[in-house]
């Protein structure tokens, strides 16, 4: 059996796709209110940060996959997160259960240099602390040998159906209701955007592979690496229609952080949006060439046909 530890997010529901789809059907859904994704799902609702429950969360498990969520504050993350991450982590080393670790990228230098596997941390603020702390956590138990884990790297998501990012914010919801698009800080940046179903389908396979385990890989991403003004130009002739867009300063962030809790718990992340942000996948696509990356047009495509489908 194969557990997903938070699987009512997007990535958890796309994972739980994959691994049916490609690897097995005996999965376990874990969550505080755990919801079947498929039909053959066992369900199995758990508060992580009692250990007790996480250990019974992972019991008679092959593999557990870490794709828990919490609200962007960083209180709750600090109080949280590490805890959660822990009692998981005893866990799977009680239950010898393999961890598949899948994390993000807060911790990184937010500049223009190229992200690998290699890049050394530098958080900046009080939620990239945390995700620095939550990997290094996982780190440290594959360098000791005492726990079979591997980690699972993802950039800035966009994507269907639950799928939480600035962009799919700022840009798709936008589009959907029929207002003007909103870009942060700069529109001649390069980005590194996630398809989240490819996030999903190449964490289980990274999970299924043996050999990948006791590392850290960047997942595939589409490697055009374009800008807003390029994505937009896309959006733009597959909705048939030119949709127009303005460049969000850092002052209007700084002041809508004083009266939206939201878009103060954001301020850490702008940074990387006065920079380009080239993911560097090439890991992965050498381990795996015959992964298919869902190209930008392609997830566009799919977005404005979920968009459209909906509205009938």
């Amino acid at each position: 059996m194969q557990v997903i530890l938070g699987a009512n997010g997007q990535i958890g529901e796309e994972l739980a796709r994959a691994l049916k789809r490609n690897f097995t059907s005996d999965i376990r859904i874990v969550s505080r209110e755990a919801k079947r994704v498929n039909d053959t799902d066992a369900v199995f609702s758990a508060d992580l940060s009692i250990k007790e429950k996480a250990i019974e969360a992972v019991k008679g498990c092959e593999i557990a996959y870490f794709t828990l969520g919490l609200p962007i504050s960083s209180d709750l993350w600090e109080k949280q997160f590490p805890l959660i991450l822990g009692n998981v982590i005893d866990a799977c080393k009680i239950n010898r259960t393999k961890l598949v670790f899948f994390d993000n990228t807060y911790m990184y230098p937010q500049d223009d240099r190229k992200l690998t596997e290699r890049t050394p941390f530098q958080p900046l603020g009080r939620k990239a602390k945390v995700r620095k702390l939550m990997a290094e956590m996982v780190l440290k138990e594959m360098q000791s040998g005492q726990l079979e884990a591997v980690i699972c790297r993802a950039p800035e998501f966009y994507g269907p159906a639950k799928t939480q990012s600035i962009t799919n914010t700022l840009l798709f919801n936008n589009i959907k209701e029929g207002k003007k698009l909103s870009v942060p800080l700069s529109d001649a940046k390069k980005r590194s955007l996630i398809w989240t179903p490819d996030a999903s389908r190449a964490t289980a396979l990274i999970g299924n592979t043996p050999d990948a385990f006791g590392q850290t890989w960047h997942l595939p991403v589409d490697e055009s690496h374009p800008t807003y003004r390029q994505f937009i130009g896309w959006a733009s002739e597959i909705y048939g229609k030119q949709l127009k867009y303005s460049v969000v300063p850092k002052f209007i962030f700084k002041i809508g952080a004083r009266f939206n809790k939201r878009v103060k718990e954001l301020q850490e992340l702008l940074p990387r949006y006065e920079h380009d942000n080239i993911f560097d996948d090439s890991k992965f696509r050498k381990r795996f060439p015959d992964f298919e990356v869902t190209t930008y047009r392609e997830g566009i495509e799919l977005i404005r046909n979920e968009q459209f489908s909906l509205q009938k």
